[in-house]
């Protein structure tokens, strides 16, 4: 696996090095390493974003009442479990939000299972992929705030529940939000990262059973760790499209 990965990263760098390092100087980024400015990273963030689309098109043109496959069952399990925690957290069922959702879990979650194969580190423990899911979370939210309710009434969850301590609400709010980012992260690149990290160590140690501990510990954590992104951005879309007496 790992010599493919490679390969099509080359294979990627050959093609669009070039554009790329324009996009980089474009936005007054100076590429590291010019000739090949595409890693590994991404091309593991690229197999995973190809496999869930084949997955959906396949869940999709193969949907059938009375002979469902393999495939319309996993998706069905997905759906009603992405679903129940949504009903639970923000009190929906059939949520608007459940294709985001869903998209999310799962590509969070197959990023941290690339730490099980051997050679080939976790895309998520790369600062810049759990940042992008975090500003991804945070813009869909506080959009879907806006959307649902309106410039006015989003503001309103800013400012406290007595209009006297809004001017000092208001910016603790406002700082609060933003350190979600932050917050989101952190977490998810702290996390995997010391999981690789154990996962090396116990791979580095002789007997069989140490790794096997390892990569069990490694699965659990990248289960975990999906699960609470998909979850912590659930309740700030609950927060963010409730009305402002439910969110008091």
């Amino acid at each position: 696996m790992l010599v493919w990965i490679r390969f099509l990263t080359r294979l990627l760098n050959t093609w669009f090095a070039a554009p790329v390092d324009a996009l980089m100087r474009a936005v007054h980024i100076e590429p590291t390493y010019p000739r090949h400015p595409i890693g590994t990273t991404l091309t593991e963030e690229l197999l995973v974003f190809f496999l869930l689309i084949a997955f959906f098109l396949i869940a999709r043109f193969t949907l059938s009442v009375e002979k469902p496959g393999k495939v319309q069952h996993l998706a069905e399990m997905v759906h009603e479990f992405v679903d129940d925690q949504s009903q639970q957290v923000t009190g929906r069922s059939e949520s608007p939000f459940l294709p985001l959702l869903t998209a999310l879990v799962l590509y969070i979650l197959l990023c941290n299972l690339f730490g099980l194969l051997p050679g080939l580190e976790t895309p998520t423990a790369n600062p810049a992929v759990p940042l992008g899911f975090a500003i991804c979370a945070f813009v869909y939210y506080n959009w879907n705030g806006l959307r649902t309710q309106g410039p006015i009434g989003y503001a309103k969850h800013f400012m406290g529940p007595a209009w006297w301590i809004a001017p000092l609400m208001f910016p603790i709010e406002i700082i609060s939000h933003l350190a979600r980012i932050l917050s989101l992260t952190v977490r998810l690149f702290a996390n995997m990262l010391a999981s690789d990290l154990i996962t090396i160590i116990f791979f580095s140690m002789v007997p069989l059973a140490l790794p096997i501990v390892g990569l069990g510990l490694h699965l659990f954590v990248a289960v975990i760790q999906a699960y609470i992104f998909m979850l912590l951005t659930m309740i700030y879309l609950g927060e963010a499209t409730a009305q402002h007496s439910e969110h008091h």
